[in-house]
C-alpha cells in the first residue's frame, strides 16, 4: 500500500489518539498547490558535518511525497552540531533565525529548547522524546499556545505489550523494573500508563516495581534497587536523558545480565536486547505535513501536536544469545530489524 492510500484508509478511523486524549485526524497529504515563493526552512540534527543526517533524508522524502521539489519550492538550511556540543546550539539557531528561515525542524530535544528560547516569532517543529508540556514547551497538546508545535515520540500505551515480549522471551519471568525520569512524561501520563499495565502484568503472573533515575549519577542506585528487589528484566521508558546515557544503560543491564526492552531502535543496534516504541522515520516524514501547513499560513500555536501513529520493533539476537536467551520465531517476524 503506498502511502496515499494508507493515508486514506487511516482517515476513516476518524480520531488519532494521543497522550492528552483524542484530536481531529489531521491529513498528512497536502494538496497539490505549493507556496508561490521558494521557502526557506532551517533543520537542526544531532550529526557530524561529515556524516549522512538520516533524520534530515527522512523529512525530504516527506516534502517530495508532498509535491516540494528542493531549489524549486524550498531551501534547507541545515545546521549540525554533534552530542556533548550543545554550547554551539544558541549561535547555530541565531543564524538560522537571521538567514530569514520561515521555519525551523528541531528535532533533538536540546536543540528545541535552545530554539524555543531563541526565536518566539520562527515556528518550531518538534519531535520531542519526552513530554512537551512537562517541559514547559507548549501550553497543552490540543492547543499549542504559542511558535512550536510537532510529533511526540512519546508511546506510554504500548508498556503493556512491551511486557508482552519480555514474558514471551523469558516465560519463567516473575518480576520486571520500570525505569523512568520523572520529567520525562507527566506524573498523571505516568500513572496511567502503570494502571494499564498492572491487568497485563497480573494476566501474566508477573510483579511490577518501579525505578527513578533523574541522571546519569542515579543510575547505580536504580539498578541496585532493581537487583535488591530481585527483578528478572526491566522496561527502559522513553527519557531524552536515557538516550544520550544509553550505553551507561545497556552496560549495567548486561552486567546485571537483565532482559531489557527499550523504546528506540538504537538502543539494539548498541547492544540492547530488544525495542518497541514509535517509528522515528515515519515521525520525520510526517514532520513535512506540519511544515506544509506553516508554509501555507496556519500558526503553530493553532496547530495540535500529533502522536506517534506507526511503531516498530528491533532485536539483537547477540545480545539474546549472552544472556542464553532465545528469540522466539513470532518475534523475530515481527522485527523491523535483527541485529546478529
Amino acid at each position: 500500500m503506498d502511502r496515499r492510500s494508507f493515508l486514506k484508509t487511516t482517515a476513516s478511523l476518524g480520531a488519532l489518539t494521543t497522550i492528552g486524549g483524542v484530536i481531529p485526524l489531521v491529513p498528512l497529504v497536502a494538496d497539490a498547490q505549493q507556496p508561490a515563493k521558494v521557502a526557506r526552512i532551517g533543520f537542526m540534527t544531532r550529526a557530524a558535518p561529515t556524516a549522512p543526517a538520516t533524520r534530515m533524508e527522512e523529512f525530504r522524502r516527506g516534502m517530495r511525497e508532498l509535491g516540494y521539489v528542493e531549489g524549486q519550492h524550498f531551501i534547507l538550511s541545515e545546521a549540525r552540531y554533534a552530542p556533548g556540543k550543545n554550547e554551539l546550539l544558541p549561535e547555530l539557531i541565531a543564524d538560522l533565525v537571521r538567514t530569514g528561515v520561515e521555519v525551523i525542524v528541531a528535532g533533538p530535544v536540546d536543540s528545541m529548547l535552545v530554539a524555543k528560547k531563541i526565536t518566539s516569532h520562527v515556528p518550531i517543529i518538534m519531535t520531542p522524546s519526552g513530554d512537551p508540556v512537562v517541559m514547559g514547551v507548549v501550553e497543552s497538546l490540543i492547543r499549542p499556545g504559542g511558535n512550536v508545535t510537532g510529533i511526540t515520540e512519546m508511546a506510554p500505551q504500548l508498556t503493556p505489550r512491551r511486557l508482552e515480549l519480555l514474558k514471551e522471551i523469558v516465560p519463567t519471568l516473575s518480576r520486571v523494573a520500570i525505569l523512568w525520569q520523572p520529567g520525562s512524561l507527566s506524573e498523571d501520563t505516568f500513572k496511567q500508563m502503570f494502571r494499564e499495565t498492572e491487568p497485563t502484568a497480573r494476566s501474566l503472573g508477573v510483579q511490577l516495581q518501579v525505578v527513578e533515575a533523574t541522571a546519569v549519577a542515579d543510575f547505580d542506585a536504580a539498578f541496585s534497587a532493581v537487583i535488591k528487589e530481585r527483578a528478572e528484566a526491566l522496561i527502559v521508558l522513553i527519557s531524552p536523558m536515557f538516550n544520550l546515557e544509553q550505553r551507561h544503560i545497556i552496560e549495567r543491564a548486561e552486567k546485571h545480565r537483565l532482559p531489557a526492552i527499550y523504546e528506540w531502535k538504537e538502543f539494539v543496534r548498541n547492544g540492547g536486547l530488544i525495542s518497541y516504541g514509535a517509528d522515528l522515520t515515519d515521525i520525520y516524514v510526517r514532520a513535512a505535513g506540519l511544515v506544509d501547513k506553516i508554509l501555507k499560513g496556519a500558526r503553530a500555536a493553532d496547530l495540535p501536536v500529533e502522536a506517534p501513529t506507526r511503531f516498530d520493533l528491533a532485536v539483537n539476537v547477540k545480545t539474546a544469545q549472552a544472556l542464553g536467551l532465545t528469540i522466539p520465531q513470532s518475534i523475530l517476524s515481527q522485527a523491523v530489524a535483527v541485529i546478529k
